[in-house]
């Protein structure tokens, strides 16, 4: 055998091993992280893994060199897939309350699907993580409070589009409409039962209706703009 050809082989099997590690690692973590949403962070174990994974303990071993580093991979691998099932797709819709009600069908069909089994990861590990300070609660936090950051941009954006009071007090309908969404979150897991997710659809739209623009104001914000255009 020559050596470039020698080189080529442990070249391929090099590859192949690394791409055989990423692919156990990507099922390790997304395992971990539906498991997260029913035992806890806390309650990962590498035991639990491997029985569900169907891998040796020490396979796992290779992977993570420390509870805290298997927690924040397990965080950020949960954090990909809310991205992928939640927020690209609401983020197709128009701004304002078109936006905002994708969001939350976004959100609600997530449970609905049973994306995780216990419900939304991050209302899970929160309840969890509020008194554990730490990397692992810290980068829960930021995610959450991207979530709301979505939420506020989506009732700022209809205000500016004259979709909704502009008087309203932003921060108020967040903390309303993500009460109801963390509501259903926990009633469905509990009873299984998907008229709470019924009633999140329900409730927003309720907070929608509260503060929607009337027609005649419509009809003035649109004469305002005439008349500087």
């Amino acid at each position: 055998m020559s050596v470039a050809s020698s080189s080529k082989t442990s070249s391929e099997g090099s590859n192949s091993r690394r791409l055989k590690g990423q692919s156990s690692r990507a099922t390790i973590l997304l395992t971990a992280a539906k498991l997260a949403t029913t035992k806890g962070l806390s309650g990962l174990s590498l035991g639990d893994l491997a029985t569900e994974i169907g891998m040796s303990k020490s396979g796992l071993y290779a992977h993570f060199k420390s509870k805290e580093e298997l927690e924040l991979a397990t965080i950020e691998t949960a954090a990909e897939i809310f991205d992928n099932e939640v927020i690209q797709p609401a983020m197709r819709a128009l701004a304002g309350t078109d936006r905002l009600k994708a969001v939350v069908n976004s959100f609600v069909s997530h449970l609905e699907r049973k994306v995780f089994p216990g419900g939304c990861f991050f209302a899970s590990v929160a309840a969890e993580l509020d008194t554990r300070p730490g990397p692992a609660r810290d980068r829960v936090v930021e995610v959450l409070g991207k979530w709301l950051t979505l939420l506020r941009q989506c009732i700022l954006e209809a205000q500016d589009l004259g979709q909704i009071d502009p008087n309203a007090e932003v921060a108020q309908v967040v903390f309303e409409i993500e009460a109801m969404l963390l509501a259903a979150n926990f009633l469905f897991v509990m009873m299984n039962d998907p008229i709470h997710l019924t009633q999140a659809h329900k409730g927003v739209e309720n907070v929608l209706s509260r503060l929607a623009v009337s027609a005649e104001s419509k009809k003035k914000r649109s004469a305002r703009e005439n008349l500087r255009a």
